[in-house]
């Protein structure tokens, strides 16, 4: 199998070459075209997940040789998490090539943080089935940089950390509303707003309820100056 251009220029913003074309072109297919002929990307997802999930775990354990496993989960959490992965795909651009059905790409399908997130983790399974674990660590530690050094302070979400201020103050947790929901199903927009016992309360409209909630939280903390 030959590579499309797009591709090639991909591999190089990847930084692999691969030795199986397929692996690379099955990864960048979304569910939204696949068909009997054209497997989709959901398999490789599933195997990069725990791809990712071994190179950050070993990761962390070598990066502070003395951190607790509570210490180390959300860390853990915060470098595997959609968001982050979704970054990463920015990074190189992986939306540019992802082969997408007419509905997904009508709807921005090229810039959705899920979207990218599952594609990024399919590519990093695609690699290592092409080249092996070494190879695909190497990968991973050099996409995601300064990422692993700087976790400690972005290991807690928003939302955990005004859910901590709360309840330092002797407050209920955070409350968080729907306020509305827009656009079609296959690509709607949540406006979320959280509620604080003491009154304050921001807002946030995002393609999804969680990412809504985190920018909401984000945005209240912020008020807060905490």
């Amino acid at each position: 199998m030959k590579l499309s251009n797009e591709l090639k220029a991909f591999e190089e913003r990847l930084g692999h070459r691969f030795k199986r074309p397929d692996l690379l072109v099955r990864a960048v297919t979304h569910s939204s075209i696949s068909s009997a002929t054209r497997p989709d990307n959901q398999r490789l997802e599933f195997l990069g997940d725990r791809v990712l999930g071994l190179v950050m775990s070993e990761a962390l354990l070598a990066a502070d040789t003395d951190a607790a496993e509570g210490q180390l989960a959300p860390r853990f959490n915060a470098l595997v998490r959609k968001e982050t992965c979704a970054d990463v795909a920015r990074q190189i651009d992986l939306g540019a090539v992802l082969k997408l059905g007419r509905s997904e790409m009508m709807s921005g399908g090229r810039r959705k943080e899920a979207l990218l997130g599952d594609a990024m983790e399919a590519v990093i399974a695609a690699v290592y089935k092409d080249a092996g674990f070494g190879v695909a660590q190497k990968l991973v530690l050099r996409l995601w940089g300064d990422r692993i050094a700087t976790v400690k302070a972005d290991a807690r979400d928003a939302k955990t950390s005004l859910q901590e201020w709360a309840q330092a103050r002797g407050q209920k947790p955070p409350k968080y509303v729907q306020i509305s929901r827009s656009g079609p199903d296959h690509a709607p927009v949540f406006t979320i707003e959280v509620q604080l016992e003491s009154g304050e309360m921001a807002q946030a409209t995002a393609g999804s309820k969680r990412q809504a909630e985190q920018t909401a939280a984000q945005s209240l903390l912020q008020t807060l100056g905490a």
